[in-house]
């Protein structure tokens, strides 16, 4: 569950939805906000360490890649609970659509 750790820092999730796009260097993710260079390379280690991206080097390039193998572990521990959702917004659903037949003047059912 190291990657679920890893995704609760909002710029790693920005920087995974970034890679999800495709390979791109490390220079070319940090301008994109607004924290220093170190900042996002701290970033990126935490992802790195949590097996969510790779690294390879090109040259002095540092070229990052989304690995989803650890989404889909994560993926599949929140199976179990997806059920429980979807009864709650199903449960949230019937009484949106109450209120709004009240509001017509349908009355409750």
């Amino acid at each position: 569950m190291e990657a679920l750790a890893a995704l609760a820092d909002p710029i790693r999730r920005e920087l995974l939805a970034l890679l999800a796009r495709g390979e791109q260097a490390a220079g070319e993710l940090a301008g994109r906000f607004p924290v220093s260079r170190p900042a996002i390379s701290r970033h990126l280690r935490v992802l790195r360490e949590a097996g969510l991206v790779t690294c390879r080097e090109e040259g002095r390039r540092r070229l990052y890649a989304l690995d989803p193998r650890p989404l889909r572990e994560l993926d599949e521990w929140l199976e179990p609970y997806r059920d429980l959702w979807a009864q709650r917004l199903d449960a949230l659903d019937t009484e949106i659509a109450r209120g709004r037949r009240a509001q017509r003047g349908g009355g409750p059912t």
